[in-house]
């Protein structure tokens, strides 16, 4: 009998997203641990692929915060905005939702859902206002048939989301619980291509930080799995604490088919035994 994949699928799209991930490389997620921890929380792809029975979930990003507290609260409302969205949506509406600020936090979600969606390669980037200036894309639809927001209800309800630092996060992880991490991918000399979409930027004295709240988490006996850029200067900080696996990814980020490419990124992880 063939087994049918039931898996939840994100509801966002996000750059630098671990759809990827979790489906060439889904042993790397076989792991027995206590508490689900995520600080760069993105699109969630790890989360509702691993679907834990507790977690905390994370991100720097208060509008994405917002939106899934909203969808574990009320994925009804949520929901009945974005069908108003989908019935609207043109370019004219596009670029005016774009200037919207609402103080509801179930339009804020539905708001963020539907430029998600329609949004060029659904990027999120805002100005020095704070105000989303990403230009409009070629999706025409708003709401899809496998949208299943009851279900993703379900499972945000299991999982304390937060606004915070990833140290803060990083911190709260004990002895056997599962940290997954994956933040915005910078070397010490260059900025790469996703540095760019995120307000608040990411510097290397970050991910210095970040490398020492990890090396703490692993002396706790915290399980670390980590995704990050493939370069000279992230393999020489993390190569004496972690495993470093190099794994190969297909590059969607180039707006003309013809410069997309295969890239390649790291796993790192601290040495616990992953299941066969």
């Amino acid at each position: 009998m063939i087994m049918q994949n039931t898996k939840l699928s994100p509801f966002l799209k996000w750059a630098g997203g671990k759809r990827w991930l979790v489906n060439k490389h889904e042993e790397l997620f076989k792991v027995d641990y206590k508490k689900y921890y995520e600080p760069f929380l993105g699109s969630g792809a790890v989360f509702f692929f691993i679907e834990p029975n507790e977690a905390i979930l994370s991100d720097i990003n208060s509008e994405l915060v917002i939106t899934y507290n909203a969808i574990k609260e009320n994925w009804e409302l949520v929901y009945h905005f974005l069908l108003e969205h989908h019935k609207k949506h043109d370019k004219k509406y596009y670029y005016k939702q774009r200037l919207k600020r609402y103080r509801n936090k179930f339009k804020k979600a539905a708001r963020f859902i539907y430029l998600n969606r329609t949004c060029w390669n659904a990027l999120y980037r805002v100005n020095t206002k704070g105000l989303f200036n990403v230009p409009i894309g070629t999706k025409k639809r708003v709401v899809y048939e496998k949208d299943d927001f009851k279900e993703i209800s379900e499972k945000l309800n299991k999982a304390k989301i937060i606004c915070a630092d990833f140290e803060n996060i990083i911190d709260r992880a004990n002895k056997n619980d599962f940290l997954f991490v994956d933040p915005p991918y910078i070397t010490k000399n260059t900025k790469n291509g996703f540095i760019k979409y995120n307000d608040k930027i990411f510097t290397w004295e970050d991910e210095l930080r970040l490398f020492n709240s990890l090396k703490r988490a692993s002396k706790r006996g915290v399980k670390i799995l980590f995704t990050n850029t493939y370069h000279r200067s992230i393999t020489m900080l993390y190569k004496n604490d972690f495993i470093i696996t190099k794994v190969a990814r297909s590059s969607i980020l180039a707006s003309d088919p013809k410069h997309r490419k295969i890239t390649y990124e790291i796993v790192i992880r601290s040495n616990y035994d992953v299941q066969r």
